[in-house]
């Protein structure tokens, strides 16, 4: 009798168990449900697109081997979203002022709305965001178990708002009665001060802290030095911790780095997954920015060389990729053109840095290997010096230096310059310019050599 797929499948994952970590399969691949067996392919189910991305990109090539013996003979592993689960129902998860009062999902009113289009199948994967994507879906998919507290971190419009916001979907399309409490550090901060004014701390409290199921807090770095709030902050991820609700947080660094945070909240956040969202490489933005076209349903296509040159010249975050696609077409719609890659660079001349668009009788601007070449050569170190992990003073004041005119010179964004000198966080490059800018406020023979460095670039 032919093997069915279900057992199929069932006997993979067995299989699995001895290659994969527990955790893998829980939050992965017991999610999913075999399909069909039929002409050397197995297909499974998983719950989302999302899921299938990562199924087919991590584990796909292992599965297959393990099919083999299993099936007899050479089999492909091969996912697919599962038709009943692709069928989403689509729900209002916060009430609006005028919203009727009996919704199918019991929410509190301090709120702020979820975007319905941040979810896991719009959210684009590559190596700068892989680590937080997969553990945002392994804390959706077991909240309060896996992942807890999740804090995700990097610099603005990079995803981590979309990640935590798309938590939240998938736990309340699985579980409707899940109380989800969404707010930014602001609005905590807030609602503390005015429950202190107004003497109503006990129903603060029970709303925080009685009445959540899921805790997503965005930018708890505007904590820093605010010892009152951090104090009912505390105690209010201690009563979710306990309670084993899942807490989800952003910050635009890491926990270690936030100033003025209590060690007692360092150590807090540190406890489940600290996860960080770099810029996208090249690849990345390009497929970023063909998502953004699929998912407006645009009318003009976009003809791929543009989107490479956008791609190409615009490398700071998410955002401002998506927002360059509808500038673009904005302007091609106005002047009646069609799009194209000079259309491109007038649209988005505001963007291009001077020197960047290989326009004739442009100086060109240094290129960042150029600043730590003068600078690693006038301090006596080596480039590679510059770019490395190591933290000795000898190599320290020259790569904040380097950092420092990349910033003014070439007007680099704050995630450029990091990933340029060894992958560092955005924070450090902001540490080491304000450093810099203050010992040459305070120091004259100081600023004499950053000066004399800065001529040299300039003149080349």
């Amino acid at each position: 009798m032919p093997l069915s797929a279900k057992d199929a499948w069932k006997r993979i994952l067995d299989e699995a168990h001895r290659e994969l970590p527990d955790h893998t399969i829980r939050t992965w691949l017991e999610p999913t449900e075999a399909i069909a067996l039929d002409e050397g392919r197995l297909i499974v189910g998983a719950p989302d697109q999302f899921a299938v991305e990562w199924n087919e990109s991590k584990h796909a090539t292992l599965l297959s081997r393990l099919a083999e013996p299993v099936v007899g003979q050479p089999t492909s592993v091969v996912f697919r979203v599962h038709e009943d689960r692709q069928k989403r129902p689509q729900m209002d998860f916060f009430v609006a002022p005028s919203a009727p009062a009996a919704l199918a999902v019991p929410v509190n009113p301090s709120t702020q709305p979820l975007n319905e289009r941040y979810t896991f199948d719009t959210f684009v994967i590559g190596k700068s965001n892989e680590l937080a994507a997969a553990a945002a879906h392994a804390a959706a998919e077991s909240p309060g178990k896996t992942y807890n507290p999740l804090f995700i971190y990097g610099a603005t419009g990079l995803g981590k708002t979309h990640l935590m916001q798309a938590i939240a979907h998938v736990v309340c399309q699985r579980h409707p009665d899940t109380r989800i409490l969404y707010v930014g550090a602001e609005q905590f901060i807030n609602e503390v001060i005015e429950s202190i004014h107004s003497r109503t701390m006990p129903e603060f409290r029970r709303r925080y802290r009685a009445d959540v199921d899921l805790f997503l807090v965005d930018d708890v770095h505007f904590l820093e030095g605010k010892e009152m709030t951090q104090e009912e902050f505390f105690h209010t991820f201690n009563a979710l911790y306990e309670g084993n609700k899942q807490i989800v947080l952003t910050s635009d660094r890491p926990p270690k780095e936030i100033p003025g945070l209590e060690a007692r909240l360092v150590s807090r956040f540190e406890w489940g997954m600290v996860a960080d969202i770099g810029q996208p490489d090249l690849e990345h933005r390009i497929a970023i920015l063909r998502k953004k076209q699929e998912q407006d349903h645009l009318e003009l296509t976009i003809p791929d060389d543009v989107l490479r040159f956008i791609a190409e010249h615009v490398r700071s975050n998410v955002r401002e990729l998506e927002g360059c696609i509808i500038k673009l077409l904005l302007f091609a719609s106005l002047k009646h053109k069609e799009v194209s890659i000079e259309l491109a660079r007038e649209a988005l001349s505001d963007k291009i840095r001077p020197g960047e668009d290989g326009l004739a009788g442009s100086k060109a601007l240094p290129s960042i290997n150029t600043v730590q070449e003068v600078v690693a050569r006038r301090w006596g170190v080596t480039p590679e010096g510059l770019r490395s992990k190591a933290r000795i003073k000898t190599l320290t004041v020259p790569r904040q230096i380097a950092m420092y005119l990349a910033r003014e010179l070439l007007e680099m964004q704050l995630v450029e310059i990091g990933q340029a000198f060894g992958g560092r966080d955005h924070s450090t490059v902001i540490h080491s310019v304000d450093k810099v800018s203050r010992q040459m406020s305070r120091d004259r023979t100081f600023r004499e050599r950053v000066d004399h460095a800065r001529q040299e670039l300039c003149a080349q």
